[in-house]
């Protein structure tokens, strides 16, 4: 069989990934864009080369015995990556995940037989409920864990370094000028970046980075896309390896893959959008010279619910119907328009005057400052709801809005149509207005039926 060109196991079909030209997508800029698409790794994401190495160095260190638990906090590709090493080896599987990641992501995790624990994503890291407390809680319970901490494990890193980097540099013969890669752990553009700059110092490093990420600037404040950016600084960064950061919005991103996707006719997610609009942001301000090289993590198979999802994306206020829009029925203050909501920690009775002042029947409950992002609404209160329970809870004014909120409402995005949102009142007397991934605005059953151009829609009608 050794004559034969069959590899003995799927780890050896890890890594030597391809490299293709993006001409639709970067048919306006003087230099080419290349994708280097690790989707052809066998857990279809650049996350197999690290997770291999880790477990290979941990097993070196005796760290990790035969018949141990592989314990990780992941987004779903380093999960995956672990869990093919894992059914090689014969471990078990643990992975946390947060509520943000795709239904889809969690599934495919029990696929290979991994128990997947899901975590509140708009948490702070130190808090017991975060995706690391609750990873290293797990790691102290069970007998012979072992936790690779993709986000301080230098295997990570030296992943890249010994295979990623070596081979866009083989591919490209060296003219490689620019490369372009999500941050997330660091891993992917730390290694890569060390050694193509190596080889030559010249070469630009460039980090695309979610809006919001500390990488780029922010606070680490919850966006959409998923398994690129960060709320804190890894170990696994090295910022002495990169030049520029540019920062990248959920809209841009999910724009960008489903362009790429459509273009290309190459299926990638939202960090590939991230990528992929960096690039061609960086790529503007070269020459027919240059050569950029932007890496594509995964495959936009993992996002069918979220991202190619025509209605999540509507909802979240990504897309733009035709005719009457939920902007419309808000009218021309739509722009100025600023949410109504409490904080959780709020008592119910400033929860309650806040309505009032406000005449809101319902109101979000959502942790921060405007602009918050989707995923820290964390629920609502209802007048209606509040009455019941005092018959129930003594002293019901003096507890927080987070002890008795209800579940969050029902959401439209500002580009739906009129009618939608309509019909979504019908069972809710107040919606929650999304406009690009953010929550913007309420919108009331009395707002909608009192628009101006719901109005002229009904004399036509009558007419």
């Amino acid at each position: 069989m050794r004559d034969l060109d069959i590899a003995d196991s799927v780890l050896d079909l890890i890594g030597e990934t391809p490299l293709v030209r993006l001409p639709r997508i970067g048919a306006e800029v003087p230099c080419p864009i290349v994708a280097k698409l690790e989707t052809t790794n066998p857990g279809g994401s650049s996350k197999d080369r690290p997770a291999l190495t880790m477990i290979n160095e941990a097993e070196k260190a005796g760290l990790l015995k035969p018949g141990g638990t592989i314990i990780e906090p992941t987004s779903g590709n380093t999960g995956v990556g672990l869990a093919i090493v894992a059914a090689q080896r014969g471990y078990d599987c643990i992975f946390v995940m947060t509520d943000k990641v795709s239904s889809e992501k969690v599934t495919l995790l029990e696929a290979y037989g991994a128990e997947v624990v899901v975590c509140p994503v708009a948490v702070a890291p130190d808090d017991p409920r975060s995706y690391y407390s609750t990873a290293e809680r797990l790691v102290k319970e069970i007998p012979n864990a072992y936790r690779p901490n993709q986000y301080h494990n230098q295997a990570n890193p030296k992943a890249h370094y010994e295979s990623t980097g070596p081979e866009i540099w083989e591919q490209t013969k060296g003219r490689i000028t620019h490369f372009v890669a999500g941050a997330g752990t660091g891993g992917t553009i730390s290694g890569v970046g060390k050694f193509l700059k190596e080889q030559n110092p010249d070469v630009k490093i460039i980090a695309a980075d979610p809006t919001n990420s500390v990488y780029s600037g922010g606070n680490g404040r919850p966006y959409l896309v998923e398994g690129v950016g960060e709320d804190f600084w890894p170990d696994t960064y090295d910022p002495e390896v990169i030049d520029s950061t540019i920062p990248i919005s959920d809209a841009e991103s999910f724009s960008m893959a489903h362009r790429v996707t459509v273009e290309e006719g190459i299926l990638i997610g939202g960090s590939g959008g991230t990528a992929v609009a960096a690039a061609l942001s960086a790529a503007g301000n070269l020459t027919a010279d240059d050569l950029v090289i932007v890496l594509i993590p995964d495959s936009g198979r993992g996002y069918l619910s979220k991202v190619f999802d025509k209605t999540w994306m509507a909802n979240m206020g990504f897309s733009e119907c035709e005719g009457l829009s939920v902007a419309d029925l808000l009218g021309p203050t739509s722009n100025e328009s600023e949410l109504v909501y409490v904080s959780p920690e709020i008592k119910v009775r400033e929860a309650i005057e806040t309505m009032r002042h406000h005449q809101l029947s319902h109101i979000p409950v959502a942790k921060g400052e405007m602009p918050i992002a989707a995923a820290e609404v964390m629920g609502s209160l209802s007048e209606e709801s509040l009455m019941q329970k005092s018959f129930q809870i003594d002293e019901i004014l003096d507890r927080s809005a987070e002890e008795l909120m209800d579940p969050a409402l029902p959401v439209v995005g500002l580009g739906e149509s009129a009618m939608m949102a309509l019909n979504k009142l019908e069972a809710s007397p107040v919606l929650l207005v999304h406009d690009a991934g953010q929550p913007r605005t309420l919108l009331t059953q009395s707002q909608a039926m009192n628009s101006e151009v719901i109005k002229e829609h009904l004399e036509v009608d009558a007419k």
